[in-house]
């Protein structure tokens, strides 16, 4: 690995070490910069435990739970300068005793975590952020045989690269990161790469199991919810449509736990959301791009005080310093699979709705007007 020097339009050599020579360890070192930065692996994971003992009958532990963006567990074993012999054993047994758990004990043992690093936070929220703010109840997590392995180290021994191959041909999900530290000077450098399988082949390597019966169960389950929020969306959208707004005059119901409506300025859209805990409306802002997003968001946030009096009330500002997206909402406490609440639900997201796009229509006219001259 090199370092560029722009001002001498020259390369400089950085010089490989091993952890142990510098001082590193596995658990208070490797293993914290993954837990803090697991997007190091290369793509977006949710740590939900360190140290994970809760295995019945064992005293094992693994170093990193993880959950990916389908709501499939990530085992993630660490072993700093050597894989050592039995690595992939010992990540094997771990993947077989993580597969029996429920959705309740992932929520279970992610609460632990937080509530030792993040006070406060409630694990079945985060986990529906995670995974794009669905609603918690309808997520899928650990189904079937999807667990993942990825094993970390500096130097792979062969009879595990070839373990791991052979594995692989199996439908195993595992990968493994060659993390190197180097040094120049006073500064330290850590590279991870994903030696296997190779970023071009990983997509032919990744294979599912047929679906268990709770699964199918719980299809169904989805199915239902989707006919009550097509259900609901339809007698909203008529109500919505006898309003003085013209929003939503060409929007059909579906069975999301949303619909929206253009403003006139692409990437913002006026949506209408519902869950088993919240009914709002809301300015949502998604243009593609994470800083245009949030400079549209501080533009509005500097109006606020005038917005929020036009309105007639508070509005929740979400920023969302760190997903792309940004909104603005009037929400309420609801459930959505409770029909007696839908006349409330509907009178109080629809008149929200009217108020919001009165409020924020002038500045939204604006800002229309300065992206066009961009």
């Amino acid at each position: 690995m090199y370092k560029i020097n722009k001002s001498s339009n020259s390369i400089q050599r950085l010089e490989e070490k091993s952890f142990s020579s510098l001082g590193f360890r596995e658990r208070d070192h490797l293993q914290e910069w993954i837990a803090k930065q697991p997007d190091v692996l290369g793509e977006e994971l949710l740590i939900i435990q360190k140290e994970f003992s809760g295995f019945d009958d064992t005293h094992e532990r693994l170093d990193l739970l993880a959950i990916d963006k389908q709501g499939a567990l990530v085992i993630i074993e660490n072993k700093l300068d050597d894989s050592g012999r039995d690595v992939t054993w010992q990540a094997l047994k771990y993947a077989s005793y993580c597969s029996g758990l429920s959705k309740a004990n992932i929520a279970k043992i992610f609460q632990q975590y937080l509530d030792l690093n993040e006070p406060g936070s409630n694990a079945e929220d985060r986990i529906a952020e995670f995974l794009e703010g669905q609603d918690y109840e309808e997520l899928v997590l650990n189904k079937g045989v999807t667990q993942r392995i990825i094993l970390i180290a500096a130097r792979f021994r062969k009879e595990v690269t070839s373990t791991v191959l052979w594995l692989m041909n199996f439908k195993v999900r595992l990968q493994c990161f060659k993390a190197t530290p180097f040094v120049m000077g006073e500064e330290l450098f850590l590279n991870v790469e994903q030696i296997i399988p190779t970023q071009d082949a990983g997509d032919y390597m990744i294979g599912l199991a047929e679906k268990a019966q709770d699964d199918i169960e719980l299809q169904n389950q989805l199915k239902s919810r989707h006919i009550i929020r097509r259900d609901f969306w339809t007698q909203l959208i008529p109500v919505m449509n006898a309003t003085k707004s013209n929003l939503f005059q060409n929007i059909s119901p579906g069975i999301a736990n949303w619909i929206g409506a253009g403003s006139g300025v692409r990437g913002l859209g006026f949506n209408f959301a519902a869950g088993k805990k919240y009914g709002r409306a809301e300015l949502y802002i998604d243009r593609g791009d994470k800083e245009e997003n949030k400079l549209i968001f501080d533009q509005l946030f500097a109006l606020k005080d005038q917005i929020e009096s036009d309105f007639g009330d508070h509005l929740e500002w979400e920023r969302l310093d760190d997903k792309r997206a940004c909104r603005i909402k009037f929400e309420t406490a609801a459930n959505i699979f409770d029909m007696e609440q839908w006349p409330t639900m509907t009178s109080f997201m629809t008149d929200a709705m009217c108020r919001l796009e009165t409020a924020i229509k002038q500045p939204l006219i604006r800002i229309g007007d300065q992206i066009k001259n961009r």
